[in-house]
């Protein structure tokens, strides 16, 4: 199956950032990709909860949102939105981070909130309190299409084995890991990382990322490591886009998983323990 990770180098303008994502999105479907992935927020990289209250919607009225579900239907895709930055009706004013699966029909097959929030410091000058502006997800989600189970998380959700396999043993046969991530970050764990969940759960891992320094209206710049990957059930990276934003495709094979599966069946050969 022919698909298509979209690297994006998106800034804090919704308005500004759809047209350029769905020119992307066209041409990977014109390309014959009929599985199209976009990064997390992919409608807007901010670093300013003031501006994000300003320029976010509800899902209800997310521009790109309607904008993703109608181009599926007219290309007769799937779209995996890495994710949205929306309002929500929080009483602490909180928005969601949520991913979306989208049919060819333009339906939403489901729709995921992220559930580990990246608060984390990782130098003297570089800090991230993500749980400040976004409420966390409680609930993993399985999409099932019929090409297959795919297990919808996020960026940091990659850092927590436990949701990968509770995924797998739902029946996920790709994972899905959008992201926004850290450069620093990046070049020390991006790719152990995602090969690693490959690897334990013979699926495939699929990463599609922003990249580069994102322009922002408040002179607030942030930056991240780009590096889509692709990368299959034995843990080889099939697809890695580098750092410059476009469409990158490739041939998903899902025989694959079974073949891993097979040859190291390692969750049939987990034991129960007692922890110390």
């Amino acid at each position: 199956m022919k698909t298509a990770l979209l690297q994006l180098n998106v800034s804090d303008d919704p308005m500004a950032n759809l047209p350029q994502t769905m020119e992307l999105v066209e041409k990977a479907a014109d390309m014959g990709a009929t599985f199209i992935l976009t990064p997390e927020v992919t409608n807007c990289v901010s670093t300013s909860r003031t501006h994000q209250q300003l320029v976010l919607q509800p899902e209800e009225d997310d521009p790109t949102l309607a904008a993703l579900r109608r181009v599926a239907s007219d290309k007769g895709v799937h779209i995996l939105i890495g994710s949205l930055a929306l309002k929500t009706d929080d009483p602490d004013g909180r928005f969601a981070n949520r991913s979306f699966l989208i049919c060819p029909r333009g339906d939403i097959l489901a729709r995921y909130d992220k559930i580990h929030m990246f608060d984390v410091t990782i130098s003297d000058t570089e800090t991230y309190r993500e749980s400040a502006g976004y409420r966390p997800g409680e609930r993993a989600v399985l999409a099932r299409t019929e090409f297959a189970p795919i297990g919808m998380a996020v960026c940091y959700d990659m850092r927590f084995p436990r949701l990968s396999d509770a995924l797998v043993g739902a029946g996920a046969q790709i994972l899905t890991f959008p992201s926004a991530f850290s450069p620093v970050t990046g070049a020390a764990h991006w790719h152990s990382l995602l090969r690693a969940r490959a690897i334990e759960a013979g699926a495939w891992v699929l990463a599609p990322a922003q990249t580069g320094t994102h322009s922002s209206a408040q002179n607030k710049t942030r930056t991240t490591y780009g590096h889509s990957l692709a990368v299959d059930p034995w843990g080889e990276v099939l697809l890695d886009a580098g750092t410059a934003p476009g469409v990158y495709v490739f041939d998903l094979d899902l025989e694959k998983v079974a073949e891993a599966r097979r040859r190291v069946p390692s969750r049939e050969n987990a034991r129960p323990f007692e922890a110390p």
